[in-house]
């Protein structure tokens, strides 16, 4: 492993354990590389990887200064909501727009409606310790609903959950995960610059046999948002 590797391995594992806080300023490359014996260009790579990672940022008359946190999330079937709970982070909601509205073909046809068919759609901006971290819409058939959905309900519970509490169990989801520069309206709603880039995740998830449950089209903040995901040889 090259040993610039090595050390931004290292100062990640110090951001990730909270030793190194948001906003606190790195030492300087002369500093770091006399401190860990290695040349002034190791440092200067190893921190220019964290840089790209979004973990890092340079300010001019301050120097290298530690973000927020990044949100590591596993690929499976969870919500964001229950992975930010799992994790320690405190997950909050504002709801932006509940609604019934007719489904247009895309979500038509990942929930295996009819065009035109009424779904409930959900918008909403998802924050890990009151910071902004995605823009969510969620579509639901209509029909799949005994009772009707509170925006009061999905700002103190993760949308899983509530289905969950209602009898109604994932069991499986596909997924496509893209990149892709924010809108200015996300931008705006992230706190973000405009033109930033942003995670995109669009889920079709089915209940046991075989229904769709629920369509989401999801944009987080590609600075303190990745997937993790372990590959296994077959």
């Amino acid at each position: 492993m090259p040993l610039y590797f090595q050390i931004a391995e290292a100062i990640e594992r110090a951001i990730d354990s909270g030793e190194l806080a948001p906003g606190e300023r790195l030492d300087n490359e002369i500093e770091l590389s006399e401190r860990l014996g290695v040349s002034r260009p190791t440092v200067r790579q190893a921190i220019q990887r964290l840089v790209q990672q979004g973990l890092l940022v340079r300010r001019r008359g301050v120097g290298t200064v530690v973000v927020s946190h990044r949100i590591r999330r596993p690929v499976g079937l969870t919500s964001l909501y229950d992975d930010l709970a799992a994790t320690g982070r405190n997950p909050t909601t504002a709801v932006l727009s509940l609604r019934t509205a007719p489904a247009g073909q895309e979500v038509a046809s990942a929930l295996s409606l009819a065009p035109g068919s009424e779904v409930v759609m959900i918008e909403r901006v998802r924050s890990a310790d009151g910071v902004p971290l995605a823009v969510m819409t969620n579509y639901l058939p209509e029909a799949l609903l005994a009772e009707p959905l509170s925006a009061e309900l999905l700002e103190d519970h993760g949308l899983y959950e509530v289905l969950r509490a209602r009898g109604i169990q994932l069991h499986l989801a596909h997924q496509v995960i893209a990149a892709r520069r924010a809108t200015s309206r996300e931008a705006r709603l992230l706190g973000a610059p405009r033109g930033v880039t942003v995670l995109t995740m669009a889920r079709t998830a089915y209940d046991s046999n075989g229904g769709a449950v629920e369509f989401g089209r999801h944009a987080y903040l590609g600075s303190d948002y990745s997937y993790e995901m372990t590959l296994v040889l077959q």
